[in-house]
């Protein structure tokens, strides 16, 4: 039995009052890949919310028995204005990118992209990977730094223990652990949380970030709100502490948080710009530095955004066709 299951609820609650306003997003499962698509569950952006902090984008996958399907195979394809995060729990991804970097993605070990003005890269499960789990996040990068150099960081976040959790900080600070890894984007967070059968984590957090945590492999509470395995638990500002309460089997939660972006952004395909115009030109741009649409003399003298790679790989990913109307920017 934990700590926290032994405590009045008083004394839990002088450690700071939890916000009540949860808000709980449904995942809708996406296909990822060609004829034997891997299933993805996508949970940002929506509809009703773009944005958590920076954080723009979460896809969630298995546990899937990808011994025959191929797993996951997404050719050379580019980014622009955001920051990818692979986060595995099983299994190994290859990456390879435009910068010139190459490396396995391995469980509890944080692979950093950020895309800045340009990237493009690919992400195909290894040979050996029989089981393939974990998540893809984005987040978008500020106007101040979203035009910057591409960049790729490695790290691998050590534990540490809380009454009834254990946490991997893997981007920010949380539970006196901070990493070290600079995402050209302020005040953000992001966790692998543990929380033990039957406990309920007590979780400091900044008053001024808004939160999601991902019940990402079994039913949890957040702040007295049910989250559904596989939701994300949306908590507004003004909270600063966090309650995660895990069943009789414990929870895996996903924490990301971070002070709202405070910038509307447009993002269509895999691209993050500020407006529909910016989106058609990386689209533009995009098509004819890899060959798929002759270069647009618009576009004359500008460098390339998406650089080279090596040869030998699989054929890239052509952008799809642009929808008719003008994109609109979301906060």
């Amino acid at each position: 039995m934990s700590d926290l299951e032994t405590r009045p609820q008083e004394s839990v609650l002088e450690q700071g009052q939890p916000c009540a306003g949860v808000e709980v997003l449904e995942p809708r499962e996406v296909p990822l890949g060609g004829p034997r698509a891997m299933t993805v569950y996508r949970t940002l952006p929506q509809k009703q919310r773009s944005l958590v902090g920076a954080w723009c984008f979460l896809d969630h996958y298995g546990p899937d028995d990808v011994a025959g399907s191929g797993g996951m195979v997404v050719p050379r394809h580019p980014h622009t204005g955001l920051a990818t995060v692979s986060w595995l729990f099983t299994g190994g991804i290859d990456h390879l990118d435009s910068g010139g970097n190459a490396a396995r993605v391995r469980p509890g070990e944080l692979n950093l992209m950020i895309a800045g003005r340009g990237i493009t890269h690919s992400e195909i499960s290894t040979a050996s990977t029989s089981v393939l789990h974990g998540v893809q996040l984005w987040f978008a990068l500020p106007e101040s730094t979203r035009f910057s150099e591409n960049q790729f960081l490695h790290h691998v976040p050590e534990p540490v223990t809380a009454p009834g959790v254990t946490a991997r900080v893997f981007i920010g600070e949380l539970l006196g652990s901070s990493s070290p890894v600079e995402t050209r984007t302020p005040d953000l967070l992001g966790a692998e949380l543990l929380v033990e059968p039957g406990a309920t984590a007590v979780l400091p957090v900044r008053a001024d970030f808004e939160h999601a945590l991902l019940a990402e492999n079994a039913h949890i509470d957040v702040n007295g709100t049910a989250v559904e395995h596989r939701s994300l638990a949306y908590v507004p500002t003004g909270s600063d502490t966090i309650h995660v309460t895990a069943g009789p089997r414990g929870a895996r939660v996903i924490l990301l948080g971070g002070v709202p972006l405070g910038e509307r952004i447009v993002m269509w395909w895999n691209f993050v710009g500020r407006d529909h115009d910016e989106i058609v030109e990386f689209r533009r741009r995009y098509q004819a530095e890899l060959g798929f649409e002759p270069a647009d003399p618009a576009d004359e003298g500008k460098p390339p955004l998406f650089g080279s790679f090596p040869p030998g790989e699989l054929a890239p990913l052509p952008a799809p066709t642009l929808p008719p109307l003008r994109l609109r920017p979301r906060a």
